[in-house]
C-alpha cells in the first residue's frame, strides 16, 4: 500500500505541478511582473533608500533571473508542492478505499476549499509591493484556517449526527469570526484593478490544479495495480 501511495502521488504530482507552472505563466506571472514594475519604480524614486542600502540588499536577497531560470525554479517548487499535496490525497484514499477519478475531483475541490478558498477570504493572494500584517501572524492564521476548514468539512460530510455537522460548520467559520491579521495601513503599489485580477487568476489557477490533482491521484491510486500487471504490495515468497 505504501508503494502504491507514493507512486500515485509522484505521478499525479509531477503532471499536476507541470500543468500548474504552465497555467501560471499565462494567467498569474504576467500580473506579478507588471506589479513588480510599480515596486521597482517606487524603489528608484529619490529618497527611497541610499546606495549603500540598495547594495547591501542586493548582496543578501537572491532571486532567480527572469526568463528560463525563473520558470525552472517555479516549476520545481510547484512539482514538489503538488507531490506533497497528492500524498495527502492518496493517504485519504487509502483510508477510504479505492475511489474513482470523479470522486477524486470532489476531493480536489475540497482541498481547494480548505487550502486556498477559505484562507483567501481573510488573506487574499497579494501582489509584490502590498502592505501586509507580520508574516508569523499570517502564517498562524492561515494554518489554523486550513486545519479547521479541513476538519470541519470532514465532519460535515462523514459524520451522520446533526450535532457533529453543526460543530463542523462552526469550525469552518471560526477563523473568519476571529478575523485574519491586518496591516496597520492597508496599501499597495499596484492599482486596485490589478490586485483584483491577480486574486481571481490565482484562485482560478489553484482550482484547476486541485481538480486535476484530485482526479489524477484517484485515477493512479485505483488503477496502478492493474496497469502494472500485478500488485505493488510486496508479498512473502513461498
Amino acid at each position: 500500500m505504501f508503494s502504491r501511495i507514493v507512486l500515485s502521488a509522484a505521478l499525479a504530482g509531477l503532471l499536476s505541478g507541470l500543468l500548474w507552472s504552465a497555467i501560471q505563466q499565462v494567467s498569474v506571472v504576467p500580473l506579478i511582473l507588471k506589479a513588480e514594475t510599480y515596486e521597482t519604480s517606487k524603489a528608484a524614486e529619490p529618497g527611497a533608500g541610499t546606495g549603500h542600502e540598495h547594495a547591501e540588499h542586493s548582496e543578501k536577497a537572491w532571486a532567480p533571473s527572469d526568463g528560463a531560470e525563473r520558470i525552472f525554479y517555479t516549476a520545481i517548487g510547484n512539482v514538489i508542492l503538488a507531490v506533497g499535496l497528492s500524498l495527502l490525497l492518496a493517504a485519504c484514499f487509502a483510508v477510504r478505499g479505492n475511489v474513482s477519478w470523479r470522486q477524486g475531483l470532489i476531493w480536489g475541490l475540497a482541498g481547494f476549499t480548505a487550502f486556498n478558498l477559505a484562507p483567501a477570504l481573510g488573506l487574499p493572494p497579494e501582489l509584490p509591493g502590498t502592505e501586509a500584517a507580520p508574516l508569523e501572524a499570517r502564517q498562524i492564521w492561515w494554518l489554523a484556517t486550513v486545519v479547521l476548514t479541513s476538519v470541519g468539512l470532514a465532519m460535515l460530510v462523514f459524520l451522520p449526527k446533526i450535532t457533529w455537522k453543526a460543530a463542523g460548520l462552526v469550525l469552518t467559520v471560526l477563523p473568519h469570526m476571529v478575523g485574519a491579521p491586518r496591516p496597520e495601513v492597508a496599501a499597495g503599489l499596484a492599482p486596485a484593478e490589478l490586485e483584483h485580477q491577480f486574486v481571481i487568476a490565482s484562485l482560478a489557477t489553484n482550482a484547476v490544479v486541485w481538480l486535476v490533482l484530485g482526479g489524477l491521484t484517484a485515477l493512479f491510486f485505483s488503477n496502478l495495480d492493474r496497469w502494472v500487471g500485478g500488485s505493488l504490495m510486496p508479498t512473502e515468497s513461498t
